[in-house]
């Protein structure tokens, strides 16, 4: 084979390393940097040099690189992975022949298959959201068919049904208080005007009692003897049904509300999807599937990751636990949802998901990310732990086919390997790349 030429590839994140197997594998020279300086940029940038890809954790490193080797070489191929959209526009308004993508974006259309179209390798959206517009992608004995896709309608329907009644529904203990309280307090309301409405009008007698309720006013003293304690009984019940209401309130506030009581963030009842980690890849599943017309609910153990707003932006409600653990995905109902995606950074905490969710939701669909780790392989062949996902394999073949030629339309897992489909949906496999040897793990 023909030696295509030279790339610098840098990044010792697991990303980079499988991008580095993937190009070595289609016959490249591979230059692979770790940390470099501009000085050790200023001497790998020579003539032989096709293409550089940044592979890096940190978008302002990802940045400062990028500029650094626009200065030193300027017009070379130059891919690199990017989270941040606003980093990105400015990236590709400053650097002319750059690809700026990131995994979540790059994995996207064989993710949200999985969960909603498992008989298609792949769902994309075709144009901006401005004008969203879709596509799938079939393979069939090596024969790639692709159609526009029309969001069905029982989707929007099913979403709004699920909607409707998760109004005015508890999905935690502060929740549960919160509701518990207030149908307490509405009961002795009505109770109470029920009682006052044998001596006074109705309208006095909702204005007598609320006033009771809401402290303004003590009430009059009754004429029965059974009057006073009914009285009696109502005000101590109301003291400790106000504090009930009030303790839940007070927690919903300061948590933050990424749940709602009423309202679109509210915790879907049925035929949704539960996304758990809210990641690069976690909420990129979330904002495709709301734009998909999918209700949604997020799982996410960190209160404070970035996602958790991010989601609070779209409206999609987030339930702060450990998603390992039953109690915290019957909060999320699972087993009246739709698929469980399990998309954290980490395997083995998506591992452990997995697990827990097929003791209780044993019928429930199960997207995994994952990569060629030995714990994936030894898991699946115990039970079927449903579709495994490889992020990074999916990423790095995008990447070597994007810096050698075009930028596939969409890379998607087929049979045991990983497939490309150019923008004339001609389809390219090679195998699943595994991690260079190049830098030190």
């Amino acid at each position: 084979m023909q030696n295509p030429g030279t790339v610098i590839l840098i990044g010792s994140t697991d990303i980079g390393r499988r991008t580095c197997e993937a190009l070595q594998v289609r016959g490249v020279n591979v230059t692979h940097l770790a940390n470099p300086s501009d000085a050790e940029l200023h001497d790998y940038l020579d003539e032989d040099v096709i293409g550089v890809a940044v592979m890096l954790h940190s978008d302002i490193e990802a940045l400062r690189y990028s500029l650094a080797v626009e200065h030193i070489k300027p017009g070379v191929r130059l891919f690199v992975a990017i989270f941040d959209r606003s980093v990105r526009h400015e990236m590709e308004r400053m650097i002319p022949n750059i690809y700026v993508a990131s995994p979540a974006f790059i994995s996207m259309p064989s993710v949200i298959a999985a969960a909603l179209l498992p008989d298609h390798v792949g769902l994309a959206r075709t144009q901006s959201a401005n004008n969203v517009q879709w596509e799938t992608a079939s393979v069939n004995e090596g024969v790639v068919t692709h159609e526009d896709f029309m969001i069905p309608r029982s989707w929007r329907r099913q979403r709004l049904w699920s909607l409707l009644r998760g109004q005015l529904r508890s999905y935690d203990s502060a929740s549960r208080a919160l509701l518990g309280g207030l149908a307490a307090l509405v009961l002795i309301l009505i109770a109470d005007m029920v009682i006052l409405q044998r001596s006074e009008s109705w309208s006095h007698a909702f204005y007598s009692a609320s006033a009771v309720i809401s402290g303004v006013t003590a009430p009059e003293i009754p004429m029965e003897g059974w009057q006073l304690i009914q009285s009696g009984v109502f005000m101590l019940l109301t003291v400790i049904f106000l504090a009930i209401f009030g303790a839940g309130m007070v927690n919903h506030v300061l948590t933050g509300r990424r749940a709602g009581i009423v309202g679109r963030r509210v915790v879907p009842r049925s035929n949704h999807i539960v996304v758990v980690g809210l990641g690069q890849v976690g909420i990129r599943v979330c904002r495709e599937l709301a734009l998909l017309k999918v209700a949604v609910v997020a799982i996410e153990q960190d209160e404070k990751a970035r996602g958790v707003l991010l989601a609070r932006d779209l409206n999609i409600p987030v339930i702060i636990g450990n998603a390992s653990d039953v109690r915290t995905l019957n909060r999320a109902r699972v087993a009246h949802s739709k698929a469980l995606m399990a998309m954290g950074s980490e395997e083995q905490d998506n591992i452990a998901v997995a697990v827990a969710a097929r003791t209780i939701a044993p019928e429930t669909p199960i997207i995994m990310r994952a990569g060629n780790n030995d714990a994936i392989a030894e898991t699946r062949s115990l039970f079927s732990i449903g579709v495994v996902t490889d992020v990074n394999g999916l990423t790095a073949a995008f990447v070597a086919e994007a810096l050698l030629g075009e930028a596939p339309r969409m890379v998607v897992p087929y049979a045991s390997e990983c497939a490309t489909l150019s923008s004339e949906y001609r389809l390219n496999t090679h195998p699943i790349p595994g991690r260079c040897a190049c830098i030190a793990s």
